[in-house]
């Protein structure tokens, strides 16, 4: 790609933002708490449900569901929380649950959550499963620490079920990489490989990368929307790119976007808690539009969404 094709991309702004962004802070919520931000995302009965991550004054997170019927407004939030950490009996969760990511497994009829739990140890990768959003089933850690931005691929691959996730090694020298691991069980992990690398030097994703939603299933290949990492004079920046996967062997990875598609520029995406951020780890698609409804943590603060067409998204890779 060229430099004025990167340029031309920006422009178009593949992702547009709502203009009644923030759809979701911490003042709409029932109980007091400090933030809301980084919802899974899912459609269900004719509603989007997201499974939001809010911090309360203690600075734990833990679980909560919004639901609306047009995904943007009227939203209805439950008058307490739906999943909380519970280290009593999950020691993994001493200091909170974050970032989930839902994926809807046709096999099994049930919902799957992955999450981070905080431990002593470092942050690791959970499952639980679900099928109203009520009580939720922990499957319990997956992943040993450090390990987060997890998402399960809905079907199997030659038998095998398969995830992707963010590790971090001391070797890389604190850079993170999205990594790709499979299993028969959901419980014993194993085949472990890195698919995409964080970029070095002055790129957009040169210092860590980590998966967004979970994969979505394409007829030109599972896109994959990842945020990446640069670490500045003044702090870090965390925008979004994208990738395309195969479709039968995701180990392959068909195209990656040079450039980043969507990153902070709203005040309310600049200032707040962690200024600088955008993060996503929901989307939606509703195929009679081509629409993807994209749920974004902004700022580590409050919930947005930005709308794309998925036919562009694959353009942008593709061309």
């Amino acid at each position: 790609m060229s430099m004025d094709e990167g340029i031309i991309t920006k422009k178009a702004h593949l992702f547009e933002r709502n203009p009644a962004n923030p759809i979701l802070d911490a003042n709409m919520w029932p109980y007091k708490v400090n933030s809301v931000f980084n919802p899974g995302a899912i459609e269900v009965k004719g509603e989007i449900l997201l499974l939001v991550r809010v911090e309360d004054l203690r600075g734990i997170s833990h679980f909560s569901t919004a639901r609306s019927k047009n995904g943007v407004s009227d939203w209805k939030i439950d008058p307490y929380p739906v999943m909380v950490p519970e280290p009593e009996i999950h020691p993994e969760e001493v200091w909170g649950i974050e970032d989930p990511r839902i994926v809807w497994i046709e096999e099994k009829q049930s919902w799957f959550i992955s999450y981070t739990a905080y431990s002593r140890g470092g942050p690791l990768v959970c499952l639980a499963e679900t099928k109203d959003f009520k009580s939720f089933k922990r499957l319990g850690p997956v992943m040993p620490p450090e390990d987060k931005d997890a998402a399960l691929f809905p079907k199997r691959f030659g038998g095998r079920w398969a995830m992707l996730h963010r590790p971090v090694t001391t070797y890389f020298q604190g850079r993170g990489h999205i990594w790709l691991s499979f299993s028969p069980d959901m419980k014993h992990w194993g085949d472990h490989q890195i698919i995409l690398e964080a970029r070095e030097g002055a790129w957009w994703d040169a210092y860590k990368i980590g998966l967004g939603p979970p994969p979505m299933e394409t007829e030109k290949g599972w896109l994959i929307l990842y945020h990446g990492v640069r670490q500045t004079a003044s702090g870090s920046i965390y925008r979004l790119g994208l990738a395309l996967l195969d479709l039968d062997d995701p180990r392959k990875v068909i195209k990656r976007g040079d450039t980043w598609v969507f990153g902070p520029e709203e005040p309310y995406e600049r200032i707040g808690d962690v200024g600088n951020v955008v993060f996503s780890c929901g989307w939606v698609y509703d195929k009679n539009d081509d629409s993807i409804k994209m749920y974004y943590g902004a700022a580590d603060t409050s919930i947005c969404i930005a709308e794309a067409k998925l036919n562009r998204l694959l353009d942008y890779l593709l061309k």
